[in-house]
């Protein structure tokens, strides 16, 4: 049954889709109601976070045991990840199955079953009901099979553990297309990391603006990577048709001490593989690897105009015990939230979320006349392929 607000949500967006499509003529040129109005919002978490994308919500090195778990969001949906007692992994919405409380709230931990406060219902590592008081006296058509966690879709690639509640996601391999080995890149090929910690932060921004981080402002807007010399060129650029997935892999030049660190060796290269990679994949996570550091983003809407953002940081198994403690030096000292070469991206998200309303557009220029494929590492046009397809998707093209 559809009740009256659901229909006056529809009508709302109905409204609000034919005059942006009106505007979104090009996919180069957005409309900023995109970025602030609420029910295009709305309309995303369905069409998007809950449609037919798969979603990185953890990886192995996070759940480094059997009946470990993390908890995380897909959308508005709060997820259960967890390492079942029989070493298989899956993923619950994290809500009991009585009366719809929110079962776990530990970021991260271990434990063979989950107790809802509630009325103290029992789930084992697997997501089963393992019972609850007063079962005798419960329902007659009450069947325990019945009341076990719901269970989304899951699917790995060197480790990263992706979700989707869409019946009709296609094999992850194909969602991913020409960026699944840069994902395995990014993430050392085998996947054998170790977790080294965690920052979060909540962007004053929409999720869209968040994820649009162009490779044309890296050298423009960061002092950081001007005083340590780290200036894009080429690259090698690749692109998921039609989903938008990008990926940049460049050659990481060393820093030559010049002044500017009381410390360099906090910057200093110490692995065996010089080659950086960045994997932004749709819609809304980023994987890093630059230097020392490997980092994922995992990223969150938290309504219209906020994106919380989860810095996972990580190491390799076979790291020395000195090699770990400088990537946990290194890592949010270059890449976390306020790292050197991150640092300035908060201020200029809130500054575009507050001219979101301002009914103009933002418009992209810089290399988007030729073809995807022959985009260079400071272009644009690697994130036109995505806005293309987020239009089609949104229905701004009818």
């Amino acid at each position: 049954m559809v009740n009256a607000t659901d229909r006056d949500t529809a009508t709302e967006y109905e409204q609000v889709r034919a005059s942006i499509a009106a505007r979104f003529t090009n996919p180069l040129d957005l409309p900023k109601e995109i970025f602030s109005d609420t029910s295009v919002y709305r309309e995303e978490l369905d069409r998007i976070f809950y449609g037919p994308y798969w979603h990185p919500v953890a990886h192995r090195a996070e759940l480094g045991e059997v009946n470990s778990f993390k908890t995380t969001w897909l959308g508005e949906v709060p997820i259960l990840v967890s390492r079942g007692a029989d070493d298989r992994i899956r993923a619950f919405v994290n809500t009991c199955t009585h009366r719809g409380t929110l079962l776990e709230q530990r970021a991260v931990g271990v434990a063979e079953e989950f107790q809802c406060p509630y009325h103290r219902w029992l789930f084992n590592s697997g997501g089963e009901f393992c019972g609850a008081p007063g079962e005798r006296e419960f329902r007659s058509d009450f069947d325990r099979k019945d009341y076990a966690l719901p269970e989304l879709r899951v699917s790995e690639i060197a480790g990263l553990i992706f979700v989707t509640r869409h019946p009709d996601t296609p094999l992850l391999e194909a969602f991913l297309g020409e960026c699944a080995d840069p994902v395995r890149d990014c993430l050392l090929d085998d996947g054998e990391l170790t977790l080294l910690g965690y920052q979060k932060v909540v962007y004053k921004t929409n999720w869209k603006t968040y994820f649009d981080n162009d490779f044309y402002h890296a050298p423009l807007l960061h002092t950081g990577f001007r005083i340590l010399g780290w200036q894009g060129g080429k690259g090698d650029v690749r692109i998921t048709q039609p989903t938008g997935h990008f990926s940049v892999g460049y050659q990481s030049t060393p820093y030559v001490d010049n002044g500017y660190l009381a410390d360099p060796s906090v910057v200093q290269f110490r692995g065996t593989d010089d080659r950086a990679r960045v994997v932004a994949l749709r819609p809304v996570t980023v994987l890093t690897k630059h230097v020392d550091t490997i980092n994922i983003r995992f990223a969150r809407p938290r309504g219209v105009d906020r994106t919380e953002v989860s810095y996972a940081f990580f190491g390799h198994v076979s790291d020395t015990d000195e090699y770990r403690a400088h990537r946990v030096r290194q890592a949010s000292n270059l890449l976390g939230p306020s790292g050197f070469i991150t640092i300035e991206d908060a201020a200029v998200f809130n500054r575009q979320q507050m001219t979101a309303t301002d009914g103009t557009l933002a418009r992209f220029v810089k290399g988007v006349d030729g073809c995807p494929e022959d985009a260079t590492q400071n272009d644009e046009i690697g994130n036109t392929v995505g806005w293309a397809n987020y239009r089609k998707v949104m229905g701004f093209d009818h």
